[in-house]
């Protein structure tokens, strides 16, 4: 995998504008600096990448080859939701006319969605560093003042194969030149029309404290530089090209708003949780099927808000999403509970042929199950779903009522999940213990799933009301999955014990484990009443 990083810093331009030349600040007297390091001018080439409709950029994500320099490669930056800071991905450069390399295309697949990468500006620099240093020489921060020119190629004619790797229209261009400075800022492009040009300052931190940057700040601005009205030298030279994203959303205003805004959330979380899961970092799979329940489970909460002609199709999509999600999860929770039961059983019966049995009960391959579900994230119906997902926070399918006050309608959605699991608890204790109650405590399981999460929709609204309702709810809903994954090990003892039994083994370990487990679901069972009558309360 690439070399992962942090980089942390902020871009200035000149405060009367872009363009202008830029006045050098004092840099003298600056907290923990001891001392100064002005480095010769490096030249930087860099090729940036995306699909014909900038889906990476739109999603404040760039990825570009670079040389020169001292980190002359390809580079992924994606967003953190920390201000000044981005996780940088970085992988070495291959062939000269190499494609964007597969690890990186992986990080970003659930932005492509099988779109193709190509060429979208070229970017070349002339870059003058200055390292504040610290008192053993180690740097602080880096200051770099940058001349950019930008080279812009048509929408298409990379794809249309206008433009041939590592050679310019006239041919002129051989790579390596520009590295070994025979190019010329303002001499003929190789890489697509003439773009804008402009002069900039990064400050990037390295191991100096976050206060720095203000105090390196404050110098700028003295020196009659801003912060930069682009986000990324890739912004400014697309232009028009590129559409500003949404501003983030402040409180919900109307009752639509609060359905949006959660929905929003949770389409960023699976985004974020993607490339988590394909990477099989542990517990992503869960958080991933979180936020897709989270998301079915708003459509259902703001039916009176979103048309369900629009969200129902889509609700079944991510029901499948999470059914596929939840298999490899599934798995997991059984070899636990497997594993914490072996462990209490009397060892007495435990035989080496039990043990076995159990073991394999959830021992598929967690390669091959894993390998299964990035499959299934590579196919059209998943980047179907999340066109889906984002075309609807685009047009949303609002009803009349979605333009209700939010404070009131957040309040009804509560109150409406609310009695739906109310009645469907009081339904399930009111049955004897048996197969009708485990149904219906699952039944319930789900409705208190659906009133925690509508709980976290209002809370923009609600506040400390709302997060309080969802805290209720959530202890509600852990004991009924504690019931559930009870319920689920019966099962899956049950089938084992008719395997043992139809091979001739002994039975009475399994006929041990499944009573273990049934006094454990009765143990809850018990303990509902209870907790129920604590959560019980109108919001």
């Amino acid at each position: 995998m690439g070399q992962r990083v942090r980089e942390t810093e902020r871009k200035y331009e000149a405060g009367d504008g872009p363009g202008r030349p830029l006045t050098p600040p004092d840099l003298e007297g600056l907290p923990s600096v001891a001392g100064i390091r002005r480095l010769d001018p490096v030249l930087l080439d860099a090729v940036y990448y995306d699909t014909a409709g900038l889906a990476l950029a739109a999603h404040r994500t760039t990825l570009r080859r670079r040389t020169g320099g001292e980190d002359a490669g390809w580079h992924l930056k994606l967003p953190t939701g920390e201000p000044d800071t981005r996780t940088e991905v970085r992988v070495p450069l291959g062939a000269a006319d190499d494609a964007p390399p597969e690890e990186l295309r992986t990080e970003v697949a659930a932005l492509l969605r099988g779109r193709p990468l190509n060429p979208v500006v070229r970017l070349r620099t002339t870059r003058h560093r200055t390292l504040l240093l610290d008192a053993e020489g180690g740097a602080l921060a880096e200051i770099a003042h940058d001349e950019v020119r930008a080279y812009v190629y048509a929408a298409g004619a990379y794809e249309a194969g206008a433009y041939e790797a590592g050679a310019d229209e006239t041919g002129a261009y051989e790579t390596g030149a520009y590295e070994t400075g025979a190019y010329e800022t303002g001499a003929d492009a190789d890489a697509g029309a003439d773009g804008p040009s402009w002069t900039e300052t990064e400050v990037e931190l390295m191991r100096g404290p976050p206060a720095l940057l203000d105090a390196v700040e404050e110098r700028l601005t003295a020196a009659g530089q801003r912060r930069s009205a682009s986000r990324s030298k890739l912004a400014r030279a697309l232009g028009d090209r590129l559409a500003e994203p949404p501003a983030p959303p402040g409180t919900p205003a109307t009752a639509g708003e609060v359905a949006t805004g959660y929905l929003r959330e949770q389409l960023t979380a699976i985004l974020a949780l993607d490339p988590l899961v394909r990477r099989d970092q542990a517990d992503a799979v869960h958080r991933m099927r979180v936020a897709t329940r989270r998301a079915r489970s708003a459509l259902k909460s703001f039916r009176r808000e979103l048309d369900r002609g629009a969200t129902d199709p889509l609700g079944a999509e991510l029901k499948w999403l999470a059914a596929v999600l939840g298999t490899e999860r599934d798995r997991e929770v059984l070899a636990d509970r497997v594993d914490g039961l072996l462990a209490e059983a009397d060892p007495a019966l435990v035989t080496a042929a039990v043990r076995d049995r159990l073991r394999g009960l959830a021992a598929d391959s967690h390669a091959r199950s894993h390998a299964a579900l990035v499959r299934v994230l590579n196919g059209t119906r998943y980047f179907a779903l999340l066109d889906r997902l984002e075309a609807l926070l685009v047009l949303p399918p609002f009803l009349v009522s979605a333009a209700a006050p939010a404070h009131e309608a957040a309040t009804a959605a509560v109150g409406r999940d609310h009695l739906r699991l109310r009645r469907q608890i009081q339904a399930a204790l009111a049955l004897p213990p048996g197969d009708d109650r485990d149904i219906a405590l699952h039944e319930a399981r789900k409705s208190a799933k659906r009133a925690r999460y509508c709980g976290e929709a209002a809370q923009p609204v609600l506040g400390k009301r709302a997060a309080a309702h969802t805290g209720r709810m959530k202890s509600v809903q852990q004991l009924l999955g504690e019931h559930q994954d009870s319920v689920m090990c019966r099962a899956a003892l049950g089938r084992t014990a008719r395997e043992a039994r139809e091979a001739g083994e002994p039975t009475e370990a399994y006929t041990a484990l499944i009573a273990a487990e049934r006094a454990r679901a009765a143990a809850v069972e018990a303990e509902l009443p209870d907790v129920w009558r604590s959560a019980d309360r109108d919001i």
